[in-house]
């Protein structure tokens, strides 16, 4: 799978969530504090992982039916990968 610049720059964006909770950790920030931004870590995550699913599945959908396939199974399989990812 190719993944684009969407994707690239929402694990970034990640990757700053994650560095401002270290350092709110080693400020000695409330607890609350860093953990609302954890939580907000983790929401951005599941969209980012909604949004790789989404786009493979796209992807794969225009794939099988170019070849003549059935695509039932592709979209049971992404539902099935977002559940195990909670």
């Amino acid at each position: 799978m190719n993944y684009d610049d969407n994707v690239v720059r929402r694990l970034k964006r990640l990757e700053g969530q994650i560095r401002g909770v270290l350092g709110m950790m080693e400020e000695g920030k409330d607890c609350k504090d860093v953990v609302a931004q954890l939580s907000a870590v983790r929401s951005a995550t599941d969209k980012a992982m909604a949004y790789i699913v989404a786009t493979n599945l796209e992807q794969c959908i225009l794939e099988e039916r170019a070849k003549g396939n059935d695509t039932g199974g592709l979209v049971k399989e992404a539902v099935e990968l977002l559940i195990k990812s909670r």
